[in-house]
């Protein structure tokens, strides 16, 4: 990953302040197209071949997303990550761990010291 690092910057660079500046083109220019992208990851091979034929691309956009949220990532970050106008689409798209999700113990768990019932204090003797 890191051998990647230089070339991102450089690319970076190169595309400068526009606002239709893209890091990567296709090979025509442009934006990369889905077939582009399939045809040069050969994807639909790779899926095969793992025996995950029914996963698209587009399921790694989930995956990623779900991933970031799961780490903490604000949803107005993610939906800036993502690209999207709107919160409401990137709500779509993180999909958390059951096991992962764990507000409803905290919830309980702060609940059951609340309701504890309070030791009361010895009654005082008095002696006569």
């Amino acid at each position: 990953m890191e051998g990647l690092r230089p070339m991102v910057a450089q690319r970076l660079l190169a595309a400068g302040d526009s606002p239709d500046a893209r890091i990567f083109s296709g090979p025509r220019g442009g934006r990369i197209s889905g077939a582009v992208l399939r045809d040069a990851t050969h994807w639909d091979d790779g899926v095969a071949e793992l025996g995950f034929e029914h996963l698209r691309r587009h399921d790694l956009r989930h995956t990623g997303l779900t991933w970031f949220a799961d780490a903490g990532v604000p949803p107005h970050v993610l939906r800036k990550i993502a690209g999207h106008g709107s919160l409401t689409t990137t709500q779509r798209y993180p999909h958390p761990d059951a096991h992962r999700i764990t507000a409803g113990a905290a919830l309980s768990a702060r609940l059951s010291v609340v309701r504890a019932p309070r030791s009361l204090p010895s009654p005082i003797v008095v002696a006569r």
